[in-house]
C-alpha cells in the first residue's frame, strides 16, 4: 500500500507536534547552511576563483557551478541515504544527514583561501559543498517520509506542507544572519573575513538541532515493518531496476518535480541574484525586500497544503507551474520598473546593441581557466555583462572592430590581443571610460536609486512570485509519499526530488546566468523555468493521477 503502511496508527497530537517540530527544524538548519553558500557566492568568488588567468565573470561562473556541485550530487546522496533509510530506519538516516551538513559548514567557515593555500582552497570548497549536497539528497526524503508516516491520511498534505516551508525559513534565517553581520561589521570587514561568521555560527544550530532530534522515536510504519521482517531487502533494487516501479519515479520526476524545481528556484534564489547582479540594487534592500515577501508568503504553504487535502495534490501543483509560464516575464519586467526604473526606462529609450563578427564572439565560459577572452567582441560584451546591461546582437562583417550603440551614440571596442603590459592596461581604461560615459548620458544608473524604488510594488511582485513557489512545492512532499509503497518509499520518492530540484532547480542560475552573458538579454534566462514548467505540466496532466484518498 502507498498510504500509511502496516500496522501504522494514528499518532497523539502531542506527538505529531513533537514529529512536526523536530523534523521541520532540523531540515530549517540543513537549507540555512545550503544557502548561507548560495547567499555570499559573489564574495566567495573573489576569495576562491578569481585566480590569474581567469576573469570576473567566469570566476562568478565558477562560485555557481560551486553552489551546483552540491545539487549535481543530491541524487547520489538520495541513493545512499534512501537505501539506508529503507534499511536502518528513517531517525537514524536524517541524525546522520544533518551531522555531515553542519560540520561540511562549519569546515568552510575556516577553509584558508587562494592567497593563503593557493589552488587547494577552490578544491576543498568544492568537496565540502559535495558533502553538503550527499547530506541534503538523504534529508528531505527522510523528514517528508517521517512525517507523511505519522500522519493521518486525509491530513498528509497539511502536515507535510510544514516540511516544504523549511527551505524558505532556511533561506530566510541565512538572509537575516547575513544582513546582520554585514552591516554590524561593515562591507569592507565583511568582504575580508566577516563572511565567515554565518558559516561558523552553523554549529550552534547543529547542536540544538541534533539534540532535538534525538528526542524523536522511529517512524511507526518502519518499525511495523521491521517487526513483521517485511522490510525491502534492496531498496534500490526494488525501486529503480524494476520497470513497475522505475516508471513511478520518471514520473515524479518529469510530471512533478523538475517544474517544482524550477519554479522554487527563480521564485526565491533567482529573483535575489537579479535584484543584486542585474537590477544593481544594495545587498541590504535585495535581502529585505526577499526576506519581507518569504515573510508575507510563506503561511501559503500550510494553506496550499491544507487545499490538497480537500481538492487534490494535481490541480494545485499544475495551476502554479501554469502560472509561472505565463507570468514570469511580466512579473520581472514590473520588477525592473519597481526597482530600478531609471534603468527601464534607458532600456526603452536608448536600447544597446553590440555590433560585431558572430565568429569572433565567444562563449565566456573557461572551464581550465586558460582562455583571455581579448577579441573586441568579447571585451564589448564581457564590460555589458559586468553592469548587467540588456543588450542586443547585429552581425558585422568579418574582421571588424566590435562597437557597442548606446541609443545614437557609438562607443568602438579594441582588439586586445595583441597588447600586453601598460597598452593593455590603457585601452582597457579608455574603453571603460568611454563606454561609462556613453551609459550615463542615456540614463543608464551605475546602481538602483534607494529613494526611487516602489517599495510596495516590488514586494508585492516578490510576494507573488513566493506565492508561485508555495503552489507548487506545498502538495509536493504528500504527492511524491503516495506515490510509493513504504518499503522503498524513502529512496523511491529522494531520488525524483533530488534530480528535479538539484538539477533542473539547483543549475537554474548558472544556466540563467550562461543565457544572459551569451545572448545579452536580461530576460532571457527566465526562458529555462518557463520551458521546463512548460513540459512538467504537459507530462503531469496527462499521466498524474490523484492518490490523495489512498489509505
Amino acid at each position: 500500500m502507498a498510504g500509511q503502511g502496516p500496522g501504522a496508527a494514528a499518532p497523539k497530537a502531542s506527538s505529531m507536534f513533537l514529529v512536526i517540530g523536530a523534523s521541520s527544524l532540523g531540515t530549517v538548519f540543513e537549507w540555512f547552511d545550503f544557502f548561507v553558500f548560495a547567499t555570499l557566492a559573489p564574495v566567495i568568488s573573489t576569495k576562491f576563483f578569481e585566480v590569474e588567468g581567469i576573469n570576473s565573470t567566469t570566476a562568478f561562473i565558477f562560485a555557481l557551478l560551486a553552489f551546483a556541485a552540491g545539487f549535481i550530487v543530491r541524487p547520489l546522496g538520495a541513493f545512499i541515504f534512501g537505501h539506508i533509510g529503507d534499511r536502518v530506519g528513517r531517525k537514524t538516516t536524517f541524525l546522520l544527514t544533518m551531522i555531515i551538513m553542519g560540520l561540511s559548514t562549519f569546515a568552510v567557515g575556516l577553509l584558508p583561501d587562494y592567497k593563503q593555500i593557493g589552488m587547494a582552497a577552490p578544491s576543498i570548497l568544492i568537496g565540502l559543498r559535495l558533502l553538503q549536497g550527499l547530506a541534503l539528497g538523504g534529508e528531505y526524503g527522510g523528514a517528508a517520509t517521517y512525517v507523511a508516516e505519522h500522519s493521518p491520511h486525509n491530513r498528509r498534505g497539511l502536515m507535510t506542507s510544514w516540511i516544504q516551508t523549511t527551505a524558505t525559513f532556511g533561506l530566510l534565517l541565512s538572509l537575516v544572519l547575513i544582513s546582520v553581520t554585514r552591516t554590524n561589521l561593515g562591507e569592507d570587514v565583511f568582504k575580508d573575513w566577516g563572511w565567515r561568521v554565518p558559516f561558523l555560527s552553523s554549529i550552534v544550530l547543529l547542536l540544538v538541532s541534533v539534540w532535538i532530534r534525538m528526542q524523536l522515536n522511529e517512524s511507526p510504519v518502519f518499525q511495523a515493518m521491521k517487526d513483521e521482517g517485511s522490510l525491502s531487502k534492496a531498496p534500490f533494487s526494488e525501486a529503480f531496476l524494476q520497470w513497475k516501479n522505475l516508471k513511478v519515479v520518471l514520473l515524479a520526476l518529469f510530471g512533478l518535480v523538475a517544474g517544482q524545481g524550477v519554479v522554487w528556484y527563480a521564485g526565491q534564489f533567482y529573483a535575489l541574484f537579479f535584484l543584486q547582479n542585474l537590477l544593481h540594487v544594495d545587498a541590504n534592500t535585495a535581502y529585505f525586500l526577499i526576506g519581507a515577501a518569504l515573510v508575507i508568503a510563506t503561511p501559503f504553504f500550510l494553506v496550499f497544503g491544507w487545499l490538497s487535502d480537500m481538492w487534490g495534490r494535481k490541480p494545485i501543483i499544475l495551476a502554479g507551474l501554469l502560472l509561472a509560464c505565463v507570468g514570469y516575464i511580466p512579473l520581472f519586467h514590473a520588477l525592473t520598473d519597481a526597482v530600478n526604473p531609471a534603468l527601464g526606462k534607458a532600456q526603452a529609450t536608448s536600447p544597446v546593441t553590440v555590433v560585431a563578427d558572430p565568429n569572433a564572439c565567444a562563449l565566456q565560459f573557461d572551464p581550465v581557466g586558460k582562455a583571455k577572452f581579448l577579441q573586441s567582441c568579447d571585451i564589448a560584451k564581457s564590460a555589458l555583462a559586468k553592469g548587467g546591461i540588456s543588450y542586443g546582437n547585429v552581425a558585422a562583417p568579418v574582421g571588424t572592430v566590435a562597437s557597442i550603440h548606446v541609443g545614437q551614440t557609438v562607443v568602438e571596442s579594441y582588439e586586445g590581443t595583441k597588447l600586453t603590459g601598460d597598452a593593455a592596461k590603457a585601452a582597457a581604461a579608455d574603453f571603460k571610460k568611454r563606454l561609462g560615459a556613453a551609459l550615463k548620458t542615456a540614463g543608464y544608473p551605475e546602481k538602483a536609486d534607494a529613494k526611487a524604488i516602489d517599495t510596495p510594488k516590488a514586494l508585492t511582485i516578490l510576494t507573488l512570485l513566493v506565492i508561485l513557489v508555495t503552489m507548487v512545492y506545498a502538495p509536493m512532499a504528500a504527492a511524491l509519499v503516495e506515490l510509493f509503497p513504504a518499503r522503498i518509499r524513502y529512496s523511491a520518492m529522494s531520488a525524483p526530488y533530488h534530480f528535479g530540484n538539484g538539477w533542473f532547480g539547483g543549475l537554474l542560475p548558472f544556466i540563467a546566468f550562461t543565457i544572459i552573458a551569451t545572448t545579452g538579454g536580461i530576460y532571457d534566462g527566465l526562458w529555462y523555468p518557463i520551458i521546463i514548467s512548460g513540459i512538467t505540466f504537459v507530462i503531469g496532466f496527462f499521466f498524474y493521477k490523484e492518490k490523495k484518498t489512498d489509505d
